[in-house]
């Protein structure tokens, strides 16, 4: 049980309407809001984080990440489809392999920032 001092919450009730108002017209779309969440949900497994820490380094195929990570391609396979199914990761195919890469810059410096937000907090 979290006890909290009067220093950390308000000892009076009050609005700032103005700064309520303001906040609310910039406020993003349950959607949006949603769609952030599931993506921080999804970030929070290590297997996942790991496999989005390899191919930020370089496009890597099925067979590499499971010989990197330890795992069996199923298992790979299995986490690949979940960081595609929100748009984190993407392939390409030369030949009969897929390599997989960070979707965008956006996945890069999401990453970025939360790792250096742990390593130098």
């Amino acid at each position: 049980m979290v006890t909290r001092s009067k220093k950390d919450t308000c000892e009076v009730f009050f609005i700032n309407q103005k700064k309520v108002d303001a906040v609310r017209k910039v406020m993003q779309t349950d959607g949006v809001i949603k769609k952030l969440a599931q993506t921080f949900k999804v970030l929070g497994d290590p297997t996942r984080t790991q496999i989005l820490y390899a191919i930020a380094q370089d496009e890597l195929c099925v067979c590499d990440l499971a010989c990197l990570l330890g795992k069996t391609q199923s298992a790979v396979s299995h986490q690949l489809r979940v960081l595609r199914n929100l748009d984190l990761v993407k392939y390409r195919k030369e030949g009969k392999i897929a390599y997989y890469s960070l979707n965008d810059i956006h996945i890069r410096n999401l990453f970025a920032e939360g790792l250096e937000h742990v390593k130098n907090p």
